[in-house]
């Protein structure tokens, strides 16, 4: 591959020239390195193949959410978000297989011990969990007997444990309220082997993630293997890292996900503008004022995305360090630098595909797999153009009841 000259802030690797400070980043640059080589394995099989889970677990990645006394490395929002870029440059599927699996190692901090040790504590842990309290657990007098189907679990191929999100109903049918009228929910976590794995997972973009459905029926579930996971009540360690609710913690690592695969794809064009002359033009694309032009404008788009996020995450996570409690005035803008990352990313993928010309739809070239990713990580909530609307009533003053706020 050719070099590139480096811009500020342009890739997690510039952001950090002093990489001793931050073991976890070369570690995960070290696992980076064997998941690009597999990209292609990725993609052709739809999983994560062994020597990418081994080399991912080498590095402890699924493990840098977890409390520090299962071994876990609690890191800042920041952090996360820059580990799941510069797995996602290597390959997007991966990089959203890891920051699902950290925002899911979060519930660690909501368990008993006891369960969490037997859920996390073994090196290949891995939890999975699909999306919406759409399942039903009936109180029984040691637990809940669990019964539903789930969609999006991604990595639920190498996961361990699943999580299943449901309403608390009682045995007449009748959905249990709290004090405040609203539905009562608790996460059930149960072992892999006790689900219905569903072969559904037949995507346009982030193969590899293999997010598949699953199924339980009437499960029998410990009470300690459930929880609330934004329930501060259901909390047992005082750490930052989970303080904020686990869809911000998403938003974090899926918005590092975005720009890995963005930066990704601008490397690749770069790369080919060294080369390529398009059919008919006076020039080799690297002679072309326009491809200048162009490829400069994209570099500001993506850096001024990603230092946005950079900044705000930084901010807002020394804001909640110091408070200990995440409000509406940390909420906004960790949601508009996310939201923001996710969709300038998005057209920058969109940009350099277009740009490569023909040469980006052939499958051996790396064009419109990346685009393809981009366009799926887009596709989930934390990407959604609805985000906009939240940050924007509370700009000016109104309410926001949204759990995605």
């Amino acid at each position: 591959m050719t070099s590139r000259p480096e811009l500020a802030l342009a890739s997690a690797s510039a952001a950090c020239p002093d990489s001793t400070a931050q073991p976890h980043l070369v570690r995960s640059r070290s696992a980076a390195a064997v998941i690009a080589e597999a990209a292609t394995h990725i993609e052709q099989e739809g999983r994560l193949p062994a020597p990418v889970l081994a080399a991912m677990h080498d590095a402890a990645l699924f493990r840098l959410s977890l409390p520090a006394w299962l071994g876990g490395a609690e890191l800042p929002l920041a952090e996360l978000a820059e580990i799941t870029e510069e797995i996602a440059g290597a390959d997007a599927s991966a990089g959203w297989c890891l920051g699902q699996a950290l925002g899911c190692a979060t519930a660690a901090a909501y368990l008993d011990p006891r369960a969490a040790e037997q859920v996390f504590g073994p090196r290949d842990a891995v939890l999975a969990w699909g999306a919406g309290a759409v399942g039903t657990a009936v109180p029984t007098d040691d637990g809940y007997r669990v019964s539903g189907t789930w969609r999006f679990a991604s990595g639920s191929d190498h996961a361990t444990w699943l999580g299943g999100h449901c309403t608390v109903t009682e045995p007449d049918g009748t959905p249990r309220t709290d004090a405040a009228g609203r539905p009562v929910t608790r996460t059930a976590l149960f072992p892999r082997s006790a689900a219905e794995v569903h072969d559904d997972w037949h995507v346009v973009g982030l193969r590899g993630t293999r997010s598949e459905g699953y199924t339980v029926d009437d499960l029998v579930v410990e009470d300690a293997f459930t929880l609330n996971r934004d329930s501060a009540a259901d909390r047992r360690s005082d750490a930052t890292l989970f303080r904020f609710p686990v869809l911000h913690v998403y938003a974090s690592v899926f918005a590092g996900v975005a720009v890995g695969n963005a930066r990704a794809a601008l490397d690749r064009l770069v790369e080919l503008a060294q080369t390529k002359t398009a059919r008919g033009a006076p020039t080799a694309m690297r002679d072309s004022p326009v491809v200048h032009s162009r490829l400069a404008e994209l570099e500001a788009r993506l850096g001024a995305a990603r230092a946005f996020r950079v900044r705000v995450l930084d901010e807002v996570w020394r804001q909640v360090e110091g408070s200990g409690e995440v409000t509406p005035a940390e909420r906004a803008p960790l949601r508009l630098a996310t939201t923001h990352a996710i969709h300038e990313a998005t057209r920058v993928a969109e940009q350099a595909y277009r740009m490569a010309g023909a040469t980006a739809v052939f499958t051996a070239r790396p064009f419109e797999q990346r685009l393809r990713d981009a366009y799926a990580i887009s596709q989930q909530v934390q990407g959604r153009h609805e985000n906009y609307e939240l940050v924007g009533r509370h700009l000016v003053g109104l309410p926001v009841d949204s759990i995605f706020f």
